[in-house]
């Protein structure tokens, strides 16, 4: 498995990301160009899950991804916005 799909998602605020997402997919590229900023901005780090490689991930977004969750919820699904996120994380 890529490192990528390695990072800790839990910061010391207790804030979490999750990107989930599949191989080849150029929104999905799109969708973490945006959180790595806003992550790395804010100070949260995050998580890549691949779909392919979750069944369960699978049945639940496969018609979504990317879909981005925080703290557990889905935030969003298909693009991201960042300033949507960004204020998510800080409020």
């Amino acid at each position: 498995m890529s490192p990528l799909f390695r990072r800790k998602a839990q910061d010391v605020q207790g804030r979490s990301v999750t990107l989930i997402r599949k191989a080849g997919c150029h929104l999905c590229d799109d969708a973490q160009l945006v959180v790595e900023k806003v992550c790395a901005e804010v100070g949260v780090e995050w998580e890549a899950k691949d779909i392919s490689l979750d069944q369960q991930l699978h049945d639940q977004y496969w018609e979504q991804i990317p879909v981005v969750l925080v703290d557990g919820r889905q935030h969003t699904f298909w693009r991201v916005d960042e300033q949507r996120l960004r204020k998510a994380l800080t409020e």
